[in-house]
């Protein structure tokens, strides 16, 4: 998988588009998430399709169906950039080892502010901004070495127009 992760970045490398996941399904599924910048469209999607489906011919990689999708609305977070990117966001984070007996926690990320994107390690420290039970707001400091998965969490309303 880390070879077809690796052709595939290389692949949108220079493009507006960013790799975010390539997974295995079942019945010869090759599923390839994808991300821009003003969000994924079907147009995108059939674009990198194309791109894909040549170089993983030239390159024989085995796959009965491609299949290039959006992150959606929960996209994962699965880089270091990831985390400074999407700061100010709400996200649910899962974490390897349980802190007060919680595994799981949702709230606002807050990245340093004096850190870019590209000079983030794996120590650098995270912080989610918890509502507590109490009512009031806890901060969580972490590193991304801490988290098992994380994800983005955003509250939809789905009301509509009140009239």
């Amino acid at each position: 998988m880390t070879d077809i992760y690796s052709l595939a970045q290389e692949t949108l490398q220079g493009s507006e588009f960013e790799l975010v996941d390539v997974e295995r399904g079942q019945g010869g599924l090759l599923r390839v998430v994808i991300d821009h910048p003003s969000g994924v469209n079907v147009d995108h999607c059939e674009l990198v399709s194309r791109q894909l489906s040549r170089v993983f011919e030239v390159e024989d990689v085995d796959y009965h169906r491609l299949e290039v999708a959006s992150p959606g609305v929960n996209r994962p977070l699965k880089r270091l950039a990831d985390y400074v990117r999407f700061a100010g966001e709400r996200v649910e984070l899962r974490l390897y080892e349980a802190l007060e007996n919680q595994k799981v926690f949702r709230g606002v990320l807050h990245a340093p502010s004096d850190v870019a994107a590209d000079e983030v390690d794996h120590d650098t420290e995270f912080v989610l901004e918890v509502e507590a039970a109490s009512g009031g707001v806890r901060d969580l400091t972490f590193c991304f070495d801490d988290v098992e998965k994380a994800r983005l969490d955003p509250i939809l309303d789905f009301k509509g127009r009140k009239r």
